[in-house]
Protein backbone atom coordinates (compact mmCIF):
# COMPACT_ATOMS: atom_id res chain seq x y z
CA UNK A 1 0.00 0.00 0.00
CA UNK A 2 1.36 3.48 -0.98
CA UNK A 3 2.31 6.26 2.02
CA UNK A 4 2.87 8.59 -0.80
CA UNK A 5 1.98 8.49 -3.82
CA UNK A 6 3.36 11.68 -6.51
CA UNK A 7 1.34 11.76 -10.24
CA UNK A 8 3.22 14.11 -13.25
CA UNK A 9 4.19 16.15 -10.63
CA UNK A 10 5.69 19.86 -12.47
CA UNK A 11 6.83 22.46 -9.85
CA UNK A 12 7.64 26.21 -11.60
CA UNK A 13 9.22 29.38 -10.49
CA UNK A 14 9.69 32.24 -12.34
CA UNK A 15 13.12 31.64 -14.00
CA UNK A 16 13.28 27.62 -13.09
CA UNK A 17 11.62 24.58 -13.61
CA UNK A 18 12.30 22.77 -9.94
CA UNK A 19 10.06 19.72 -10.75
CA UNK A 20 9.31 18.19 -14.25
CA UNK A 21 6.87 15.68 -14.43
CA UNK A 22 7.72 13.44 -11.34
CA UNK A 23 6.29 10.47 -10.33
CA UNK A 24 6.66 8.11 -7.84
CA UNK A 25 5.69 5.93 -4.92
CA UNK A 26 6.74 4.93 -1.31
CA UNK A 27 5.08 2.33 0.39
CA UNK A 28 4.31 2.33 3.66
CA UNK A 29 7.11 1.24 6.34
CA UNK A 30 9.51 1.78 3.90
CA UNK A 31 12.88 3.93 4.18
CA UNK A 32 12.86 5.30 0.81
CA UNK A 33 16.24 7.57 -0.66
CA UNK A 34 15.71 10.36 -2.83
CA UNK A 35 19.54 11.18 -3.93
CA UNK A 36 20.94 13.91 -6.02
CA UNK A 37 22.95 16.95 -6.43
CA UNK A 38 22.49 20.11 -5.53
CA UNK A 39 19.90 21.44 -8.02
CA UNK A 40 18.55 18.18 -8.77
CA UNK A 41 15.03 18.84 -7.13
CA UNK A 42 15.00 17.39 -3.99
CA UNK A 43 13.94 19.82 -1.44
CA UNK A 44 11.14 20.93 -3.66
CA UNK A 45 9.74 17.55 -3.79
CA UNK A 46 10.21 17.01 0.46
CA UNK A 47 7.79 20.56 0.34
CA UNK A 48 4.99 19.21 -1.86
CA UNK A 49 4.88 15.93 0.37
CA UNK A 50 4.05 18.27 3.25
CA UNK A 51 2.09 20.48 1.39
CA UNK A 52 4.61 23.49 2.05
CA UNK A 53 4.27 23.96 -1.61
CA UNK A 54 1.64 23.65 -4.43
CA UNK A 55 2.61 21.99 -7.04
CA UNK A 56 1.94 23.93 -10.99
CA UNK A 57 0.30 20.36 -12.16
CA UNK A 58 -0.17 16.89 -11.30
CA UNK A 59 -1.02 15.58 -7.59
CA UNK A 60 0.10 14.38 -4.49
CA UNK A 61 -1.37 12.10 -2.25
CA UNK A 62 -0.29 11.29 1.40
CA UNK A 63 -2.18 8.10 2.32
CA UNK A 64 -5.29 8.10 0.79
CA UNK A 65 -5.73 11.89 0.67
CA UNK A 66 -5.05 14.36 -2.04
CA UNK A 67 -3.34 16.93 -0.44
CA UNK A 68 -3.34 19.20 -4.14
CA UNK A 69 -7.11 19.27 -4.07
CA UNK A 70 -7.07 20.86 0.00
CA UNK A 71 -7.04 23.64 1.23
CA UNK A 72 -4.32 25.42 3.50
CA UNK A 73 -6.28 24.49 6.42
CA UNK A 74 -6.86 21.10 5.75
CA UNK A 75 -3.26 20.44 4.50
CA UNK A 76 -2.40 21.50 8.31
CA UNK A 77 -4.07 18.51 9.09
CA UNK A 78 -2.05 16.03 7.16
CA UNK A 79 1.06 17.71 8.41
CA UNK A 80 0.76 16.75 12.00
CA UNK A 81 0.67 12.87 10.66
CA UNK A 82 4.40 14.13 9.41
CA UNK A 83 7.64 14.76 11.05
CA UNK A 84 10.73 16.59 9.70
CA UNK A 85 14.26 16.57 10.18
CA UNK A 86 16.73 19.38 8.95
CA UNK A 87 20.32 19.71 8.09
CA UNK A 88 20.79 22.41 10.33
CA UNK A 89 18.50 20.46 13.35
CA UNK A 90 16.24 24.08 13.57
CA UNK A 91 16.67 23.96 17.45
CA UNK A 92 14.96 26.58 19.80
CA UNK A 93 18.73 27.68 22.02
CA UNK A 94 16.09 29.36 24.32
CA UNK A 95 14.70 26.10 25.29
CA UNK A 96 15.83 23.31 27.02
CA UNK A 97 16.43 19.49 25.30
CA UNK A 98 13.21 18.60 26.73
CA UNK A 99 11.23 21.87 26.06
CA UNK A 100 12.07 21.76 22.34
CA UNK A 101 10.73 18.02 21.99
CA UNK A 102 7.74 19.15 24.10
CA UNK A 103 7.21 22.53 21.62
CA UNK A 104 4.78 20.34 18.50
CA UNK A 105 2.65 18.85 21.42
CA UNK A 106 1.95 21.99 23.14
CA UNK A 107 1.64 23.59 20.30
CA UNK A 108 -1.47 20.30 18.74
CA UNK A 109 -2.70 21.13 22.85
CA UNK A 110 -1.74 17.99 24.48
CA UNK A 111 -2.12 18.37 28.06
CA UNK A 112 0.99 18.53 30.39
CA UNK A 113 1.23 14.60 31.62
CA UNK A 114 0.80 13.15 28.33
CA UNK A 115 3.74 15.82 26.98
CA UNK A 116 6.06 14.94 29.64
CA UNK A 117 4.89 11.10 29.28
CA UNK A 118 6.04 11.06 25.43
CA UNK A 119 8.88 13.51 26.18
CA UNK A 120 10.85 11.34 28.85
CA UNK A 121 10.14 8.23 26.49
CA UNK A 122 11.65 10.12 23.31
CA UNK A 123 14.42 11.05 24.89
CA UNK A 124 15.45 7.29 26.03
CA UNK A 125 14.57 6.18 22.85
CA UNK A 126 17.26 8.54 21.34
CA UNK A 127 19.75 7.87 24.44
CA UNK A 128 19.42 11.71 25.15
CA UNK A 129 17.03 11.46 28.94
CA UNK A 130 20.35 12.35 31.01
CA UNK A 131 20.64 15.35 29.01
CA UNK A 132 16.64 16.58 28.92
CA UNK A 133 17.92 19.78 31.14
CA UNK A 134 20.61 20.90 28.61
CA UNK A 135 20.36 23.68 26.30
CA UNK A 136 21.04 22.88 22.48
CA UNK A 137 24.16 24.84 22.96
CA UNK A 138 25.67 22.34 25.52
CA UNK A 139 25.34 18.84 22.54
CA UNK A 140 27.20 17.83 19.86
CA UNK A 141 26.00 17.98 16.13
CA UNK A 142 25.09 14.28 17.00
CA UNK A 143 23.22 14.88 19.77
CA UNK A 144 21.06 17.89 18.25
CA UNK A 145 20.17 16.09 15.46
CA UNK A 146 18.94 13.00 17.88
CA UNK A 147 16.63 15.60 19.59
CA UNK A 148 15.61 16.38 16.51
CA UNK A 149 14.44 12.88 15.55
CA UNK A 150 12.52 12.85 19.01
CA UNK A 151 11.10 16.30 18.31
CA UNK A 152 9.74 15.04 14.79
CA UNK A 153 8.25 11.91 16.34
CA UNK A 154 6.66 14.04 19.22
CA UNK A 155 3.25 13.88 17.89
CA UNK A 156 3.35 10.10 16.41
CA UNK A 157 3.87 10.82 12.99
CA UNK A 158 3.27 8.00 10.29
CA UNK A 159 5.66 9.49 8.29
CA UNK A 160 9.58 11.12 8.85
CA UNK A 161 11.08 13.40 5.91
CA UNK A 162 14.61 13.76 6.11
CA UNK A 163 15.83 16.82 4.48
CA UNK A 164 19.98 16.25 4.26
CA UNK A 165 19.74 15.52 7.81
CA UNK A 166 23.17 13.88 7.99
CA UNK A 167 25.34 16.43 5.38
CA UNK A 168 26.18 18.32 8.65
CA UNK A 169 27.83 15.61 10.46
CA UNK A 170 31.21 13.77 10.85
CA UNK A 171 30.69 10.60 9.41
CA UNK A 172 31.21 8.43 13.08
CA UNK A 173 28.44 10.77 14.22
CA UNK A 174 25.85 10.24 10.34
CA UNK A 175 26.42 6.46 11.32
CA UNK A 176 24.86 6.96 14.56
CA UNK A 177 22.51 8.97 13.12
CA UNK A 178 21.27 6.61 10.10
CA UNK A 179 21.10 3.54 12.39
CA UNK A 180 19.02 5.39 14.66
CA UNK A 181 16.84 6.39 11.37
CA UNK A 182 16.67 2.85 11.30
CA UNK A 183 15.51 2.07 14.27
CA UNK A 184 12.41 3.96 13.92
CA UNK A 185 11.67 2.65 10.44
CA UNK A 186 11.96 -0.90 12.48
CA UNK A 187 10.72 -0.70 15.90
CA UNK A 188 7.89 2.37 15.51
CA UNK A 189 7.19 1.20 12.09
CA UNK A 190 7.28 5.11 10.58
CA UNK A 191 8.06 5.76 6.64
CA UNK A 192 11.23 7.76 5.81
CA UNK A 193 11.32 9.33 2.89
CA UNK A 194 15.40 10.32 2.90
CA UNK A 195 16.27 13.11 0.54
CA UNK A 196 20.21 13.26 0.74
CA UNK A 197 23.48 13.84 -1.96
CA UNK A 198 25.21 11.16 -0.71
CA UNK A 199 25.23 7.14 -1.62
CA UNK A 200 26.84 6.02 1.31
CA UNK A 201 23.42 7.41 3.36
CA UNK A 202 21.33 6.09 0.83
CA UNK A 203 22.93 2.55 1.18
CA UNK A 204 23.16 2.43 5.04
CA UNK A 205 19.31 2.51 5.14
CA UNK A 206 17.31 2.94 2.24
CA UNK A 207 15.12 -0.38 0.61
CA UNK A 208 14.76 1.47 -2.79
CA UNK A 209 15.64 4.94 -4.10
CA UNK A 210 14.89 7.66 -6.98
CA UNK A 211 17.83 8.97 -8.87
CA UNK A 212 17.29 12.61 -9.82
CA UNK A 213 18.99 15.08 -12.27
CA UNK A 214 17.29 18.22 -13.39
CA UNK A 215 14.04 18.32 -11.59
CA UNK A 216 13.38 14.63 -12.93
CA UNK A 217 13.60 11.10 -11.42
CA UNK A 218 15.66 9.61 -14.22
CA UNK A 219 15.67 6.08 -12.58
CA UNK A 220 14.02 4.46 -9.42
CA UNK A 221 14.56 0.43 -7.87
CA UNK A 222 15.76 -0.92 -5.00
CA UNK A 223 18.93 0.45 -3.94
CA UNK A 224 20.96 -3.06 -5.26
CA UNK A 225 19.33 -2.79 -8.43
CA UNK A 226 20.04 0.75 -9.42
CA UNK A 227 23.53 1.33 -7.85
CA UNK A 228 24.43 -2.46 -8.89
CA UNK A 229 23.56 -2.07 -12.56
CA UNK A 230 22.90 1.38 -13.09
CA UNK A 231 21.17 2.19 -16.01
CA UNK A 232 21.36 6.25 -15.91
CA UNK A 233 24.32 8.51 -16.07
CA UNK A 234 23.70 10.13 -12.66
CA UNK A 235 23.19 7.04 -11.00
CA UNK A 236 26.73 5.73 -12.63
CA UNK A 237 28.44 8.91 -11.49
CA UNK A 238 27.36 8.26 -7.86
CA UNK A 239 28.59 4.53 -8.18
CA UNK A 240 31.72 5.55 -8.94
CA UNK A 241 32.28 8.25 -6.70
CA UNK A 242 31.51 6.24 -4.09
CA UNK A 243 32.57 2.62 -4.58
CA UNK A 244 36.15 4.34 -6.71
CA UNK A 245 35.90 0.39 -8.01
CA UNK A 246 36.99 1.50 -12.13
CA UNK A 247 39.79 2.98 -13.10
CA UNK A 248 39.64 7.05 -14.26
CA UNK A 249 41.07 7.65 -17.59
CA UNK A 250 44.53 8.76 -15.78
CA UNK A 251 44.66 5.62 -14.15
CA UNK A 252 44.33 3.69 -17.09
CA UNK A 253 46.99 5.93 -18.59
CA UNK A 254 49.69 4.41 -16.19
CA UNK A 255 48.11 0.90 -16.08
CA UNK A 256 48.77 0.96 -20.18
CA UNK A 257 52.33 2.61 -19.44
CA UNK A 258 52.85 -0.39 -16.91
CA UNK A 259 51.39 -3.41 -18.09
CA UNK A 260 51.98 -5.21 -21.61
CA UNK A 261 48.75 -7.28 -20.85
CA UNK A 262 44.78 -6.48 -22.59
CA UNK A 263 43.44 -4.39 -19.40
CA UNK A 264 39.58 -5.79 -18.56
CA UNK A 265 37.43 -4.27 -15.87
CA UNK A 266 34.86 -7.22 -14.90
CA UNK A 267 31.72 -6.39 -12.54
CA UNK A 268 31.30 -8.60 -9.83
CA UNK A 269 28.02 -10.57 -9.90
CA UNK A 270 26.32 -11.53 -6.27
CA UNK A 271 26.76 -14.90 -6.55
CA UNK A 272 28.49 -17.79 -4.64
CA UNK A 273 31.80 -18.76 -6.76
CA UNK A 274 31.56 -16.08 -9.15
CA UNK A 275 35.21 -15.64 -8.62
CA UNK A 276 36.56 -18.89 -8.69
CA UNK A 277 34.25 -19.49 -11.96
CA UNK A 278 36.03 -16.51 -13.47
CA UNK A 279 39.38 -18.15 -12.53
CA UNK A 280 38.56 -21.00 -14.22
CA UNK A 281 37.67 -19.41 -17.44
CA UNK A 282 40.51 -17.94 -17.63
CA UNK A 283 42.63 -20.83 -17.17
CA UNK A 284 40.48 -23.23 -19.59
CA UNK A 285 41.80 -20.55 -22.22
CA UNK A 286 45.58 -20.74 -21.15
CA UNK A 287 44.62 -16.72 -19.98
CA UNK A 288 46.81 -15.22 -17.00
CA UNK A 289 44.73 -12.91 -15.16
CA UNK A 290 46.34 -10.67 -12.84
CA UNK A 291 44.05 -8.23 -11.15
CA UNK A 292 45.70 -4.42 -11.33
CA UNK A 293 42.65 -2.28 -9.67
CA UNK A 294 39.04 -3.08 -7.86
CA UNK A 295 37.38 -2.95 -4.83
CA UNK A 296 33.97 -4.66 -3.94
CA UNK A 297 31.34 -3.62 -1.31
CA UNK A 298 28.47 -4.79 0.05
CA UNK A 299 25.09 -3.29 -0.71
CA UNK A 300 22.32 -4.52 1.17
CA UNK A 301 24.23 -7.82 2.43
CA UNK A 302 25.03 -8.21 -1.08
CA UNK A 303 28.55 -7.62 -3.34
CA UNK A 304 29.14 -4.74 -5.48
CA UNK A 305 31.51 -3.80 -7.44
CA UNK A 306 34.55 -4.43 -10.17
CA UNK A 307 38.17 -5.52 -10.92
CA UNK A 308 39.97 -5.13 -13.45
CA UNK A 309 42.61 -7.53 -15.01
CA UNK A 310 45.92 -7.89 -16.92
CA UNK A 311 45.39 -10.34 -19.17
CA UNK A 312 48.28 -12.24 -20.79
CA UNK A 313 48.66 -15.42 -23.45
CA UNK A 314 47.48 -15.78 -26.59
CA UNK A 315 45.49 -13.90 -28.49
CA UNK A 316 42.78 -16.15 -29.52
CA UNK A 317 42.96 -17.40 -25.76
CA UNK A 318 42.27 -14.15 -24.53
CA UNK A 319 39.55 -13.49 -27.46
CA UNK A 320 37.76 -17.04 -26.45
CA UNK A 321 37.83 -16.30 -22.60
CA UNK A 322 35.99 -12.97 -23.28
CA UNK A 323 33.66 -14.60 -25.37
CA UNK A 324 32.45 -17.15 -22.83
CA UNK A 325 32.08 -14.52 -19.94
CA UNK A 326 29.97 -12.43 -22.27
CA UNK A 327 27.98 -15.32 -23.34
CA UNK A 328 27.44 -16.44 -19.63
CA UNK A 329 25.83 -12.89 -19.35
CA UNK A 330 28.77 -11.18 -17.21
CA UNK A 331 29.42 -7.50 -17.45
CA UNK A 332 33.02 -6.56 -18.93
CA UNK A 333 34.85 -3.94 -20.66
CA UNK A 334 37.97 -3.86 -22.27
CA UNK A 335 39.66 -1.03 -21.38
CA UNK A 336 42.63 -1.48 -24.12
Amino acid sequence: MSHVRLRNVTKRFPRVVALDDVSLEVARGEVFGVIGQSGAGKSTLIRLINGLEAPTGGQVWVGDQEITAMSEKDRRGVRRDIGMIFQQFNLFRSRTVAGNVAYPLKVAGVGRAERDRRVARLLDFVGLLDRAHDHPEQLSGGQKQRVGIARALATEPSLLLADEATSALDPRTTAEVLALLRRVNRELGVTIVLITHELDVIRTVADRVAVMEGGRVVETGTVYDVFARPESAAAADFVRGALRDRPSAETLERLRRTHDGRIVTVAIRDQAGFQTSLAKTFLAHRVAAGIVYGGVSELQERAVGSLTFELTGPAEGIDAALAALRADGVDLTEES
